[in-house]
């Protein structure tokens, strides 16, 4: 005899509404696609995939929320496919599914997001102490713990997705590196084993941490939870501005310089936005006159802002040829994606 089938909810109908095409164009299409309760959104991929359209691409992995394979936009917010259940969409609501708008569209639901792992390689490596071989790392717990949630990163870029530097502009990819870097710049300064002592002037000169208006639109989307522009992004730039703008420093970097008068060093290069870090960038220097006294230079200096008198600024906020400012009524300009 045939075992009763258990009791609970039917499935449903629902309508979803997926972009389909590739890097020249497409469009959105529609599917009825029957969903049972607790599915999540990339169980109804699969179905779309095994029953309707087999030729839909889509990236994924682990179906767990921990390779950040699935990113995609949810009616417009960046999210999980495996992690956005059904049952938070109204019944009747149509869910539309498009690919990550800032990254360049391979097909369908898939993009490029090459761009992060080439400003990951820019970055500079953690670098131990000479002295200490591998096993010989002694860290205290506190230590630990500060940098620890910036490694529960999966890398599913929805940050990277949601910030609106790139998103808005894609000329910007160029200077800025975006909230994913950020939180590794501040990882590793935070870190007490690594050796290299300019991650912030690193992150402002070529990362574009200037940039960065701390909307916080990049931690609102985070799926680990990692407090992005409280926990890195703005301890990174409070760690900046008291480099540059501490009295106290640049007190004794006045005193420092009428000790040095006679020893006038040549303004040194600055090291270009964007550039491979292989070394530190070479900080700006200001040349003192007679008497000791900066040079009043804010209507004379080639660039906007003068050089900052306490000797360690770059370029602040990024060189001219990074920074992006448009009239909604102006054109933008083209960009050759190759160059990013």
């Amino acid at each position: 005899m045939t075992p009763p089938r258990p009791s609970g909810p039917s499935p449903q109908k629902r309508h979803f509404r997926v972009w389909r095409g590739d890097a020249t164009g497409g469009d959105l299409e529609d599917f009825q696609v029957e969903v049972n309760e607790g599915e999540v959104v990339l169980d109804v991929i699969h179905r779309m995939q095994a029953t309707q359209a087999p030729d839909l691409a889509c990236r994924w992995n682990c179906k767990a929320g921990k390779c950040g394979s699935c990113s995609m936009e949810i009616n417009g917010l960046p999210r999980l496919a495996c992690m956005t259940r059904m049952s938070t969409f109204a019944e009747g609501e149509t869910v539309t599914l498009t690919p990550l708008r800032t990254f360049p569209v391979i097909r369908d639901l898939v993009t490029d997001v090459s761009f992060n792992y080439q400003k990951a390689l820019e970055t500079p490596a953690f670098a131990p102490p000479a002295d200490l071989r591998p096993g010989e790392y002694r860290m205290q717990q506190v230590d630990v713990e500060r940098s620890q949630e910036f490694r529960k990163c999966i890398e599913c870029f929805l940050c990277q997705n949601t910030c609106h530097v790139v998103r808005d502009h894609e000329e910007n990819k160029r200077a800025f590196s975006g909230p994913r870097l950020f939180i590794r710049a501040a990882e590793l300064d935070m870190h007490p084993l690594d050796t290299r002592t300019d991650r912030k002037e690193y992150a402002q000169s070529a990362q574009g941490l200037g940039y960065c208006n701390i909307t916080k639109c990049c931690t609102e989307v985070c799926p680990e939870h990692i407090r992005i522009t409280d926990n890195a992004i703005i301890p990174m730039k409070e760690r900046v501005v008291d480099r540059r703008y501490d009295p106290l420093v640049f007190l004794g970097r006045r005193i420092f310089r009428r000790d040095q008068l006679d020893e006038r060093p040549p303004t040194p290069q600055i090291a270009p936005a964007g550039a491979r870090a292989a070394s530190p960038a070479v900080p700006l220097t200001t040349t003192l006159d007679e008497q000791g006294k900066l040079p009043l230079t804010e209507f004379t200096f080639d660039r906007p802002g003068a050089p900052s008198p306490y000797g360690e600024d770059v370029q602040f906020p990024l060189p001219n040829e990074g920074i992006a400012y448009h009239h909604p009524g102006e054109e933008r300009p083209a960009i050759d994606r190759a160059e990013d």
